[in-house]
């Protein structure tokens, strides 16, 4: 039975095992080197201070993915928008393991306050896409030759999700470790 909990800074190991074949083999994620394992640790904690970082497990504690969201951008009119990225252990793909880890991750960030999710979609991932489609997001642009990788530039798809409908008396969102 899959279990979805936080992830801790203890998890960095397993984690960056799954991440570093996406840097290595893909154009899924633009990093060209894979981080330090300190690094590592230390994107982890800095992410869970205000949002939700976490981890698809097993029975045996194993993990099988992970879904996290941080700011969108850093000035303070972004403050009720937030970027998910999701990395799934390529074994465990196909099963359902995604959509329940972002909905968790949705569900954090709804009660969180967050209005707008997006996700920033390499063009030759045409799964995350769909996936994200049959999840409610749309495309709200495509930027050509945003990212040089393997040689070859590529486009990103940017897709959004609404979470809230707020439109007056912002109140900051709540930080994930203050969450009741």
């Amino acid at each position: 039975m899959v279990k979805i909990r936080p992830a801790t800074e203890n998890d960095a190991d397993a984690l960056l095992k799954i991440y570093t074949p996406y840097i290595t083999n893909t154009t899924i994620t633009f990093e060209k080197d894979i981080p330090t394992l300190d690094d590592f640790r230390q994107r982890i904690h800095d992410i869970s201070q205000n949002f939700p970082y976490i981890v698809a497990v097993d029975d045996d504690d194993q993990i099988l993915g992970y879904a996290y969201a941080h700011l969108y951008g850093p000035r303070a009119a972004f403050a009720w928008t937030v970027e998910a990225s999701i990395y799934l252990d390529h074994n465990f793909e196909g099963h359902g393991l995604g959509t329940m880890l972002y909905k968790k991750l949705e569900n954090i960030l709804t009660k969180q306050g967050v209005v707008n999710l997006m996700a920033c979609v390499t063009e030759e991932n045409l799964n995350s896409i769909k996936f994200h489609e049959k999840l409610g997001y749309k495309v709200v642009g495509v930027f050509p030759k945003t990212g040089f990788k393997f040689n070859r530039w590529l486009d990103i798809t940017w897709l959004q999700k609404t979470l809230n409908d707020k439109s007056e008396n912002m109140k900051p969102i709540t930080p994930w470790k203050e969450l009741d």
